[in-house]
């Protein structure tokens, strides 16, 4: 999945998928899954940040 194994254990598992459809079906959709959770974003909504902004400034504003 993230390319770590030692050459000779990635083609191993390679051999491995190509011989077994039910591996290969199941490293696909962890496949899948990947790639959807590295698409997701990372960071808060605009309106959490406004919010934390807009709190933050009432602080500000009784110095």
């Amino acid at each position: 999945m993230y390319n770590e194994l030692p050459a000779k254990e990635h083609q191993a598992i390679e051999e491995a998928l190509l011989h077994d459809p039910e591996l290969a079906s199941i490293c696909a959709d962890l496949l899948l899954a990947q790639r959807t959770l590295n698409e997701l974003q990372r960071g808060p909504r605009e309106s959490t940040t406004r919010s934390i902004l807009q709190y933050s400034r009432t602080f500000m504003q009784k110095s």
